[in-house]
């Protein structure tokens, strides 16, 4: 961990500088890190490892977009993705998730590859990352939430909204694709409504932690 007792500036500095001198020597590196976003930027290839045991190895773009299981989801991607606890339920046309008060259609090709796998109607856990949620809509795919706090991270502001059943989740909104009734964002008090689309979410067995689409 070559640059653990850096600041941070000088941490953003020389991960700059070993990808310089990586393309320059033309070689293979092998880094060690805590860090994800050490791995995610210096890494043409990671391996994300728990307790000894390897749990995926891909590019930054496979794990992020693609996690393995509930421990890569968390650990790849900030602030980490969201988990919601849900139920998955075969229907005549396909497949839906119902968490909260949302019923959220899944995709053709996921559900697809579902019915070719044999998966049945199970408890999972459903993930999307904070900035996959959008604020406002309405239908089946959307879930009613009570506003905690909302903090101004600069170009955009994550807000930290707690489900019916308890559940803590953070929505990112980039600025200028902020609502013009959340335009005063720092009052904004009492429920929100966000709209969870199904093409975005990934969906976890509640037992084994497993990417059921992995």
């Amino acid at each position: 961990e070559p640059l653990s007792n850096l600041d941070a500036k000088l941490r953003n500095q020389m991960r700059t500088e070993i990808l310089k001198l990586r393309r320059k020597l033309d070689t293979t590196f092998i880094y060690v890190t805590h860090d994800q976003t050490e791995a995610m930027t210096l890494g043409d290839r990671i391996v994300i490892m728990k307790d000894g045991v390897i749990q995926q190895v891909g590019t930054p773009q496979e794990v992020f977009g693609h996690p393995a299981n509930v421990f890569v989801a968390g650990f790849i991607g900030t602030p980490q993705m969201n988990f919601i606890d849900g139920r998955l339920e075969k229907t005549g046309s396909g497949y839906v998730v119902r968490c909260e008060d949302a019923e959220i259609e899944l995709p053709k090709d996921v559900c697809a590859r579902f019915e070719q796998k044999g998966v049945d109607s199970r408890d999972v856990i459903l993930g999307i990352r904070p900035e996959h949620i959008k604020l406002g809509g309405s239908g089946k795919n959307t879930m009613s939430c009570a506003l905690d706090v909302s903090e101004m991270m600069g170009s955009e502001i994550y807000m930290h909204v707690k489900a019916q059943s308890g559940t803590e989740c953070i929505v990112r909104v980039p600025i200028i694709e902020l609502p013009e009734e959340y335009a005063d964002w720092n009052n904004i008090q009492g429920s929100v409504v966000l709209s969870l689309r199904g093409e975005l979410c990934h969906i976890f067995d509640k037992e084994t932690q497993e990417n059921l689409d992995y």
